[in-house]
């Protein structure tokens, strides 16, 4: 990665923040912390493999000082568990409905002064041969940078590893994107998600 420096973070943490880095110390893991400097921008998480998944990554975005929104199926939030994940910053998608949420999410980076997003681009547990290509599109079009999350399960490393803004070549950004998570490792390799984009019929 060629524009995957850190950033200067102010030394007071919040409450949530030392609970979060709390948190992932007491179960053994340490943090990475390399976002871009600026108030927008697009996290992709990968590999996502077991459903610690979610709770791992709460604790890392508590851990670094952001509350930002996360792209959940829409089952999530049914019931009484809706309020909930509302507040943690969920935003609710149904997959069996095409809309225009790509555009919904330019249009919150482009009038928002702060705005982050997370989005699992495997968008399943389960191992499947393409990742969905809605992240990409909606960094690009809002001309915002792509952060790198992850959890390696195999160091105990988590966190944002970098980022990289799109420039509109796709298989050269996916390259790119490619070789940062070649030696991360979720919790379940054999369901890692295969880094490519459904080709266009």
């Amino acid at each position: 990665m060629t524009d995957t420096t850190g950033t200067e973070r102010t030394p007071r943490l919040g409450w949530m923040q030392r609970l979060g880095r709390f948190l992932l110390r007491l179960s053994g893991w340490r943090l990475v912390d390399q976002r871009p400097p600026t108030a927008k921008y697009l996290i992709i998480g990968a590999f996502h493999t077991s459903n610690w998944d979610f709770p791992l990554a709460l604790a890392v975005l508590m851990a670094l000082g952001v509350r930002p929104r996360w792209i959940g199926k829409v089952e999530l939030f049914r019931g009484p568990l809706g309020p909930i994940m509302r507040f943690l910053g969920g935003i609710p998608v149904d997959r069996s409905v095409r809309s225009g949420f790509v555009n919904q999410m330019v249009h919150r980076f482009q009038t928002e002064d702060e705005f982050v997003v997370v989005i699992a681009p495997e968008g399943t547990r389960k191992a499947t041969p393409y990742w969905k290509s809605g992240f990409y599109h909606i960094a690009r079009l809002a001309q915002v940078p792509i952060a790198l999350g992850f959890v390696d399960y195999r160091t105990r490393t988590c966190g944002v590893g970098g980022y990289m803004l799109p420039t509109g070549n796709l298989e050269a950004d996916l390259e790119r994107i490619r070789a940062f998570y070649a030696d991360k490792e979720g919790r379940y390799p054999e369901n890692h998600g295969t880094i490519a984009l459904r080709p266009r019929t």
